[in-house]
């Protein structure tokens, strides 16, 4: 025991002291080759090698096929049971001789020169099989089930049965899909096959036809499930969409006290069953436009057609079908493809996450923007007024709305313009201020080693990190860290003479300003400009901030959104709808925004309040 004690303490102290580096592993170094590059190309001889093995492999499968229909012709025959299935014979007469007219030299040459996305369906069940496995990557990916099943209890029929594992609905596949064809005993067709498993196997609402791979890739992508019968050289789509989606919920961004407290979800036609769950109406038209070519979503174009300028809807049509890219993962990122000034600060569309918000912007003549997996609506054209705006506006009465507009405006002005205003007076005309605030500011300054300037920078961008990082923290920590971190901040900067407390007071007051605009993103727009007045504040003072803001006044007057000028109806002046700045009494909102050039331009009638005209019952008075 003691000598293995021994050489135990012996071998780690000669490891300890007789140090050998460990062997080096060679660095990964990513292959700049395409995987096309890799492989050498097929020789003209191999090409056709490879099509003949192809196509002999298809003519056994037609020979065992025709074996088969022969047989089962001649047990008919001789049992008597030929007449019922006259018709099922007809059908598989059929599927062998177009079969047999894929499998000619020419035709068969042509579709295997296809890449297997472009093929057509065929009458081979086999094939088909092939070409799906082909396109999905089988055996490596495993999302993709194909499932075996024969219809009929004689088994007359052999199908495949595809779909997504995940993005199905488990309950409405075996409800519309796997119970109807198990129940099926024999098919009976006659004239067309397709529309007879259509009228026997799959009656239910959401079941179409496709006879294209392309058409059978989109169905199958968006969380259908296909059907595909041999010898039939098309499928049938039931929808089965479904999978784990999240429940409506309450706002979580645009919280109200008074007014609708259901929010989008990702699942798409959820949200627009929410918007037509308000709007009770057959003239509420959507429209399913497909964005992206690897990651394919619907974009839910919704609209009143009765209302709505046909012109708007062609032209949000035209660009969403002219969007060529990989993926769109945010309804925000798809405005950027289609709005006219990407690269403006200004938002030119309203994102919103509220069912009746939407549904009132679309009462107005606008078009609404849902996006599939996103829980957000983008509403256009729209306005600069429009973000300042709030869903709650008319559940309250008019003046306390009024008021609260008022505020949000002056929150903008005040973060926008304060700490730049301050800057200016500070440097260039320091007898604008009371001689008291002048004497209490150059006290303040006195024991601070840094300009004013730089003083406002400091704290402006700490309190912008403060946000970001109370943003990104999780849960109600985050929140603490806001409130806390700026008053511990702010404080020791005062007391460790850093900044001045006059600074502190303006940075506050600016950032809480901040807060009272209700769409993010205009709020960020808001901030980032207020660094771009600064420069021009200390360069040239009052002046330089007044340029500054003219430029921008000139910059949103000739923007526009969607055709409509994003000043309007400011300007240009058009007929106001009662509810621009401030708004008017719910009674009087009469007419629709002039600029959006509504189909029906009237919103209610000039009395709408049909009841004062007549007087109550039992007057006696009168």
């Amino acid at each position: 025991m003691g000598k293995n004690f021994l050489a135990t303490a012996y071998g780690m102290i000669k490891k300890l002291i007789d140090y050998t580096p460990p062997p080096a592993v060679k660095p990964f170094v990513l292959d700049e080759r395409r995987p096309y590059d890799s492989a050498p190309p097929l020789r003209p001889a191999e090409r056709a090698g490879e099509v003949e093995s192809s196509r002999f492999q298809g003519m056994v499968d037609y020979g065992k096929r025709l074996a088969a229909y022969v047989e089962k012709l001649s047990e008919s025959l001789q049992t008597g049971s030929f007449a019922p299935l006259i018709g099922a014979y007809k059908s598989e007469l059929a599927a062998l001789e177009k079969q047999w007219q894929e499998l000619a030299p020419l035709v068969f040459t042509y579709e295997h020169s296809q890449s297997p996305a472009a093929a057509g369906i065929s009458t081979s069940l086999e094939k088909n099989r092939q070409t799906l496995a082909e396109i999905y990557r089988l055996p490596r990916n495993k999302d993709l089930v194909i499932r075996e099943i024969t219809i009929g209890r004689s088994k007359e029929a052999p199908g495949l049965i595809v779909y997504l594992e995940g993005i199905v609905d488990s309950q409405k596949l075996n409800r519309f899909v796997l119970e109807p064809l198990l129940a099926t005993s024999h098919l009976v067709y006659g004239g067309d096959p397709g529309d007879e498993l259509l009228k026997q196997v799959f009656p239910a609402g959401g079941a179409k036809r496709v006879d294209a791979m392309t058409n059978l890739q989109e169905s199958i992508n968006a969380g259908d499930t296909v059907v595909i019968i041999d010898g039939l050289a098309e499928g049938i789509a039931i929808d089965t969409k479904g999978g784990e989606q999240r429940g409506v919920d309450s706002p979580k961004t645009e919280q109200t006290i008074r007014g609708s407290m259901a929010a989008f979800t990702e699942n798409l036609r959820t949200n627009t069953g929410l918007v037509r769950s308000i709007l009770k109406t057959s003239d509420l038209v959507t429209e399913m436009v497909v964005v992206g070519t690897r990651g394919q979503l619907n974009c839910a174009v919704m609209y009143i057609d009765s209302i709505a300028n046909p012109s708007l809807v062609a032209e949000v049509r035209r660009r969403l079908e002219g969007i060529k890219t990989d993926y769109i993962s945010d309804s925000s990122q798809l405005t950027q493809f289609i709005v006219d000034w990407p690269t403006i600060l200004f938002p030119q569309t309203l994102s919103t996450e509220r069912p009746d918000r939407v549904a009132s912007h679309l009462v107005e003549g606008r078009v609404a923007l849902i996006l599939e997996g996103n829980p957000f609506a983008q509403i256009l054209p729209v306005s600069f007024l429009s973000f300042f705006h709030s869903g709650e506006d008319f559940s309250l009465n008019t003046g306390i709305a009024n008021s609260m507009r008022g505020v949000r405006l002056l929150g903008a002005l005040v973060s926008t313009v304060l700490p730049a205003f301050y800057l200016a007076i500070a440097y260039y005309h320091p007898e604008a201020m009371p001689t008291e605030l002048l004497l209490a500011v150059a006290g303040f300054h006195e024991n601070v080693p840094f300009p004013a300037w730089l003083e406002v920078l400091m704290m402006d961008l700490s309190f912008e990190l403060i946000r970001e990082a109370g943003v990104r923290v999780p849960g109600i920590l985050g929140s603490t860290i806001g409130i806390v971190g700026a008053i511990v901040l702010g404080q020791a900067a005062v007391t460790a003479r850093i900044v001045s407390p006059i600074v502190v007071v303006i940075i506050a007051i600016t950032g809480l300003a901040s807060f009272s605009i209700p769409e993010y993103r205009m709020a960020s727009a808001m901030r980032l400009l207020r660094f771009a007045l600064y420069i021009a504040a200390v360069f040239w003072g009052l002046v330089g901030l007044a340029a500054a803001l003219l430029c921008l006044i000139g910059l949103i007057t000739s923007m526009k959104s969607f055709g409509v000028p994003y000043l309007a109806p400011l300007a240009p002046k058009t007929a106001g709808d009662n509810d621009v700045v401030m708004r008017g009494q719910v009674y009087n909102q009469e007419q629709r925004p002039d600029e959006l050039n509504t189909v029906d331009t009237r919103r209610q009638p000039p009395v709408s309040r049909q009841w004062i005209k007549e007087p109550p019952e039992g007057d006696q008075l009168s």
